[in-house]
């Protein structure tokens, strides 16, 4: 039997602060425990907190959507698991970047510059007001630096985790 594809990283905002969750009253060498991977909050963050569309957080992430909603799910399930069976949930771990801005860079001057997601694409390069801008200066030809991992990868091209 051949190993799967491996997991393509993720971008998430930020890991989150509070990382374990358990039933109150019951000493945690008695829980089951659930684990919910660092990009699989990240889905759950940005529709359930956010609000955003699974197509918008899929390409905010850098991932597609099929895959994005498999993510989804899947924490989905964790939690209600924990939930209905009384277990604890332990975030950690996973295949992800930590990363909330994108690489720009203007094909008439060669600059190159860092955004917010949150700002869109830019209409014209800050140094020359051209609007050919290309959205990740690794992937010119369409290959990108994590080949078949979604849209953009960051300008290092270093997963993280």
């Amino acid at each position: 039997m051949r190993p799967g594809r491996p997991r393509c990283p993720r971008r998430i905002e930020r890991e989150p602060d509070i990382t374990y969750f358990k039933p109150r009253g019951i000493p945690l060498n008695e829980l089951g425990v659930v684990i919910i991977l660092f990009e699989e909050l990240e889905t759950i963050r940005l529709t359930d907190i956010e609000g955003m569309e699974q197509e918008q957080a899929a390409q905010l992430m850098g991932i597609s959507r099929r895959v994005f909603w498999e993510d989804l799910q899947s924490a989905r399930r964790k939690i209600a698991e924990a939930l209905v069976e009384g277990k604890a949930i332990r975030i950690e771990g996973g295949s992800y970047r930590v990363e909330n801005k994108r690489w720009h860079k203007c094909q008439n001057c060669k600059n190159e510059w860092e955004e917010h997601y949150e700002n869109g694409k830019p209409r014209k390069c800050p140094k020359c007001d051209a609007v050919n801008i290309n959205k990740n200066p690794l992937d010119e030809n369409g290959q990108g630096s994590e080949k078949g991992c979604g849209e953009y990868s960051n300008k290092s091209g270093n997963a993280e985790g």
